[in-house]
């Protein structure tokens, strides 16, 4: 929210330097994102703390002036000379200021027209360039016309974009007077938090400064008591949900002028980032950053048309599904049927607390306004928002919960304001229904309940010391103290909710740079482990340290992403049920996925083309319906993706191997090695959307962790891939996890030394190396401590559909030396038994 420092000051009194309030707002929780000066000097320190932007306005060369007489001139219709005098002297100043135009050739003025006047030298923001480009005023010739000076537009001095006409201040701006002493600013961008929307507003942050200063704020009322008639009979109210529209009032004002709003008044509003359009509107728009509460106003004259001149009434309810509205920006809106609606007898007016409708609304030809003032479900206006994609001043305020007490103050100020502008007269009452009034909880807080939560003493009176300036109402008995929400918060809970909210009050206004740094006094909490958030960690940490990368992908995805992996390759995609999301950022992010897989592959997708090797691995949950549950299973899974060089080339090696099945199956086996996983087996398989014959199902004992092996070349098609072959492994984690055992045996290092032996075996082409390598290890007992595969031979020599299979079998007893004879007796068995039940044959 960016807050004017001018119309801050009309609330509370301020002495501080700008950096310091910027602090001091920062560190109550109002944190100021930026700085802009608009004729102020930014503070000059060794380090400012605050980003500063803006125009600094020269003293001497830039002031208030006035404008006595506007004359034609003599060879250009669309310039005039201004006879214009600065509290030095008079000057012809040359202007193409199109708001002046109505003034040329009629003499001199009866009222001088007072203006912002730059001299020569001075340095300004060009008018006419894009952007805020710095320029210094300098002397020129246009026209035959010297021309030295000029008179400003908001844009030329850095107040706003607006350049077509020059500034008309008010007629008792002092001539002469520097300009940054009658109009310098300062606006304040902070980052309002949603429990601080109290503080949206001019009042709010007013409220803030004033408790932390100790200054006295100073509320806006109305300047004159209502003096028209009353309201009854010329309006009635209907709420039809209590739960969604607590309050609704309204008041009148009638006898409006079309006009503007005051220049002071245009400026505040520009400055806090709003455009100004007509006094009536401004009146709206002004009070609800005055105050927090949004507002909106009906040309009382169209509703009583709408109703063939009877007396209109206003109803709230909800939408009937695919009712339609024509809003103020002329977008026609298709509603839910949970959106609140702002109607009479004859439809549709207006969204509720998000967006007028363009019917009802204020134009020039208004005269006499109806005001509403109204409290929202909050929940409510932020779907409605979401769906409607519509972002609003009034929608951020009420999505976030406004209380329904502003109503009424914010109504007769809204109406007070427009009579003052406009000349209207103001009805004597308001139309009121609240059929749930607000509950303000009454906290207890207790000397000992600070000391526990903040680490500091302080006394019952202290306590309410800290809570009165921002208008809790607080009654002490001795170190207890009853505190009253003030009737402009929604954010203060009950019981110990309200109590953590209090003291949160308490923190800030005491300051959380003033709180010591203390130990933990209350006894620590018994230490528990997380055993499966630890192992999964364990494999987060393993897979890293094999070299693969973690990545962490969008868990929002669409079925048309996923089916390009889910859809079987002989067949059409399954229906399946996913988890919709109401409001989605996005069409392709509007479910939530069912598989880790497809997420892994969209990002070897998007980065294939970027390093010559990607090995990615993603531990994530996958979302699945269930019928007949509201929430999903969340299964976790692990995915992992290889593709691209096994090895990067180097000076002394060239390699241009591409990563395969075994790659894959290595790092699956060092992870089982690695977790003490028992009885691993890895078996071919068929895996949906994995290439047959390259392709495996890795278990532990009776357990299935997952598939792996290469995708299939025609899932492989749906993806924007290159022609290395991309291996993928689809491993359920939770299975994994759990086949972890609780301990592991921890065996000596060998103090005997092993018999290192080769053995070369003829077997049928389809029979699995690990087929063998088991029955090896079954028959060598505890005295074979290792098998491994060190080559695979295929040749005619061997015979037709036959290979040989290599080991390195390692033979070692932890109580001796194992002699010749026993590791003799132990190979023969091996080879009989290979023989016997796999037909292996010793190769000569």
């Amino acid at each position: 929210m960016k807050v004017p420092l001018s119309w801050l000051k009309d609330y509370v009194d301020i002495d501080l330097p700008l950096d310091k309030l910027a602090r001091l707002l920062t560190m109550a929780g109002l944190e100021v994102d930026e700085i802009h000066t608009v004729g102020l000097p930014i503070p000059q320190t060794d380090h400012n703390e605050f980003k500063f932007t803006g125009l600094e306005w020269d003293r001497e060369k830039i002031v208030v002036a006035q404008i006595d007489e506007v004359m034609p001139h003599p060879n250009a219709d669309r310039l005039v000379l201004c006879k214009l005098q600065d509290g030095t002297g008079e000057y012809i100043v040359l202007t193409g200021a199109p708001n002046l135009y109505p003034y040329k050739g009629t003499g001199p003025l009866a009222q001088p027209i007072k203006v912002a006047y730059a001299k020569e030298g001075a340095v300004l923001y060009d008018g006419h360039a894009d952007g805020l480009v710095l320029t210094t005023l300098k002397r020129a010739r246009i026209r035959g016309v010297d021309s030295f000076s000029m008179v400003c537009s908001e844009k030329e001095l850095g107040i706003s974009d607006e350049h077509e006409g020059v500034i008309f201040l008010e007629p008792d701006a002092p001539t002469g007077m520097p300009l940054v002493d009658y109009m310098g600013d300062a606006v304040f961008d902070i980052s309002i938090l949603p429990n601080m929307i109290r503080n949206a507003c001019v009042v709010g942050v007013a409220r803030e400064v004033a408790a932390l200063t100790g200054k006295p704020l100073k509320k806006p009322v109305p300047s004159r008591k209502p003096s028209g008639p009353s309201l009854k009979g010329k309006v009635s109210i209907q709420i039809k949900n209590p739960d969604l529209n607590p309050r609704f009032l309204v008041g009148m004002v009638s006898g409006c002028k079309h006009t503007e709003s005051p220049y002071k008044i245009q400026r505040r509003l520009r400055l806090a980032g709003m455009r100004p359009i007509n006094a009536l509107v401004d009146a709206t728009n002004y009070v609800m950053l005055e105050l927090g509460e949004p507002l909106h106003g009906f040309d009382y004259d169209t509703l009583v048309k709408r109703v063939k001149g009877g007396t209109p009434t206003i109803i709230t309810r909800t939408a009937a599904e695919g009712e339609k509205l024509t809003t103020l920006d002329n977008q026609e809106r298709t509603l839910k049927d949970y959106t609140v609606l702002v109607c009479d007898s004859e439809g549709a007016l207006s969204v509720a607390g998000v967006m007028g409708g363009l019917e009802s609304e204020i134009t020039e030809n208004t005269t006499t306004v109806l005001l509403e003032g109204a409290a929202w479900n909050f929940i409510n206006i932020r779907k409605t928002m979401g769906y409607l994609k519509i972002k609003s001043e009034a929608g951020f305020r009420m999505s976030r919960g406004i209380h329904p007490a502003l109503c009424e103050d914010a109504v007769w100020l809204c109406l007070d304001r427009m009579a003052e502008w406009t000349g209207g007269e103001v009805y004597s009452d308001l139309v009121d229904e609240y059929p749930m009034p607000a509950k303000d909880p009454v906290v207890t807080i207790t000397s000992s309940d600070v000391k526990r939560w903040l680490g500091i003493d302080l006394s019952g009176q202290d306590i309410a010391r800290l809570l009165s300036p921002l208008e809790f109402t607080c009654k002490v008995n001795g170190n207890s103290v009853d505190v009253q929400t003030p009737p402009h918060r929604l954010d203060i809970g009950e019981g110990v909710i309200g109590k953590a909210d209090v003291i949160e009050e308490i923190a800030r206004m005491y300051g959380y740079d003033n709180i010591p740094s203390t130990r933990l006094s209350d006894e620590m909490p018994p230490q528990r482990n997380n055993p499966s958030l630890e192992r999964e960690e364990q494999v987060r940490d393993l897979l890293a340290k094999f070299g693969l990368q973690e990545i962490m992908s969008y868990r929002m995805t669409s079925p048309e992403r996923e089916a390009r992996w889910l859809q079987p390759v002989d067949g059409p995609m399954p229906e399946l049920d996913y988890v919709a999301l109401q409001n989605p950022i996005a069409s392709e992010r509007r479910v939530m996925r069912r598989s880790v897989m497809s997420s892994v592959l969209e990002t070897v997708e998007k980065n294939i083309r970027l390093a010559d090797r990607l090995m990615l691995f993603e531990i994530g949950q996958a979302y699945l319906p269930q019928p007949g549950e509201q929430l999903p299973k969340e299964p976790r899974r692990l995915a992992i993706a290889l593709t691209g060089r096994r090895e990067n080339p180097a000076w002394d090696q060239k390699s241009n191997t591409s990563l395969d099945f075994f790659d894959l199956k290595g790092i699956l086996e060092e992870l089982g090695n690695s977790l003490k996983l028992e009885k691993v087996t890895f078996t071919p398989a068929s895996g949906e959307g994995f290439h047959p014959g390259k392709c495996a199902l890795w278990k532990a004992g009776d357990v299935e962790l997952g598939f792996f092996g290469e995708i299939h070349p025609l899932v492989k098609e749906r993806y924007d891939l290159l022609q290395a072959p991309v291996l993928a492994a689809e491993i359920d984690l939770e299975a994994l996890l759990d086949a972890i055992p609780e301990r592991s045996t921890v065996e000596p290092v060998p103090a005997y030394p092993p018999v290192l032996e080769d053995l070369a075996l003829i077997v049928d082409e389809s029979m699995p190396a690990g087929k063998v390598e088991a029955l090896i290890k079954q028959t060598g007992g505890k005295n074979l401590v290792d098998v491994r595969l060190f080559d695979i031979f295929r040749s005619p020599l061997i015979g037709v559909d036959k290979k040989s299979l290599a080991y390195s079998l390692t033979y070692q007893a932890p109580d001796r030396t194992l002699t010749d004879n026993e590791v003799a007796q132990l190979r023969g068995r091996i080879i009989k038994r290979l023989d016997q039940e796999l037909g292996a044959k010793l190769r000569g």
